[in-house]
């Protein structure tokens, strides 16, 4: 029996080393600036980049919007796995930040003259490649892998855990999100995850803010559901669910060979959830537009010398926010889901990470 569920874990894994597309051509451009970039300083500690992209090409994501030939990073996640495996750290960072960005290299080739603009302008303008550079510049943080999934493949790693459960004060009609819920526990299939983590208009106070806090708690809820039904210790359980990651993902070529994420998976399979911390880098307005981020300093300098140092985060207060107004949401190029984030006013080291990361789903803390 064990003989054959093994031998069908690897069936399952002969199918899903065709799934992932290894992003060669941001490992050239990498290459090309290895000497510019940050270098690791503690052995087997491990930083990858999350990149949710809003690409609508292809014919499950072209119903979220008319497709301009280009792509933005929607969600952005620096992730901090500590030698030995025993915390992870994962650091949002707002879509809307203004940064330094290097001079990068176009998808016709060409290459753009280095900038300072916003945050998720680098994904558009040099993709993957570009957005870690602009990264390792703003932190000094070495990316060892990036991942990069779209819409399609966020709802089929939703539907194959069989959804997951949220709790909701108010019931919920956005039409632009394509989303309708009654209030209460729901558990969410691939479609309505994907409206609840990207809605704005109709949830929280409209800005970027609440809707980065809110994917935080779904995907800390995400996590649970996985550890809950054991998946990481069964391959049978395991490889289905990586069938569905793995769909619509691009990763750098080492993360490419299955078993190279196959392993990294594994190695979170120990962190207790007390030591998974989500957090938003520290920010508040831009000094020449309300509309855009700027890094709290020296807030931010802390944090990111904690991850380059594989120190331990600590949690400071549990008013992340200050109680100044959030400014409005802009949407004036029209998109759905460009809210600008509310300001962050304490600058303490981290923000406070929501209540899904005491041990309980995303649910249970909400509905308290």
């Amino acid at each position: 029996m064990v003989a054959a569920a093994a031998g069908a874990g690897w069936a399952v894994y002969a199918k899903l080393s065709g799934n992932i597309t290894p992003d060669e051509a941001a490992a050239a451009e990498l290459a090309r600036y290895e000497k510019e970039r940050p270098t690791s300083l503690v052995k087997d500690a491990r930083n990858i980049l999350l990149i949710g992209s809003d690409s609508r090409q292809g014919d499950d994501n072209a119903r979220y919007g008319r497709d301009s030939g280009t792509e933005r990073s929607d969600t952005t996640i620096l992730l901090h796995l500590s030698a030995g495996r025993g915390r992870a750290t994962a650091v949002s960072l707002p879509r809307d930040l203004m940064v330094d960005m290097p001079g990068c290299r176009r998808p016709d080739g060409s290459r753009s003259a280095p900038r300072f603009a916003m945050f998720n302008q680098a994904f558009q303008l040099g993709g993957s490649a570009c957005t870690i550079r602009t990264v390792e510049k703003l932190t000094d943080v070495r990316v060892d892998h990036h991942v990069v999934v779209d819409f399609h493949g966020f709802k089929r790693m939703v539907d194959a855990v069989d959804g997951v459960e949220v709790c909701l004060k108010e019931p919920i009609d956005d039409r632009a999100a394509k989303l309708r819920l009654p209030a209460g526990r729901v558990t969410l299939d691939g479609e309505q995850a994907l409206g609840y983590v990207r809605a704005r208009k109709s949830l929280g106070d409209g800005s970027d803010t609440e809707r980065m806090e809110r994917q935080q708690r779904f995907l800390g809820a995400l996590v649970n559901k996985v550890r809950s039904n054991d998946v990481l210790l069964n391959p049978v359980k395991l490889y289905p669910v990586l069938d569905a990651a793995t769909s619509s993902l691009t990763t750098d070529p080492d993360l490419a060979s299955l078993r190279g994420l196959y392993e990294l998976v594994r190695g979170l399979r120990d962190i207790p959830m007390e030591q998974v911390q989500f957090l938003t880098v520290p920010r508040q307005s831009y000094a020449y537009d309300a509309n855009r981020d700027q890094l709290v300093e020296p807030a931010a300098e802390r944090l990111f010398e904690r991850l380059r140092t594989d120190t331990p985060v600590a949690i400071t207060g549990t008013g992340a926010h200050g109680s100044a107004p959030l400014r409005p949401a802009d949407s004036r190029d029209g998109s759905y889901g460009d809210s600008h984030a509310g300001p962050f006013a304490e600058p303490a080291v981290t923000v406070s990470p929501p209540p899904t990361f005491r041990g309980n789903t995303a649910a249970e803390d909400t509905c308290e």
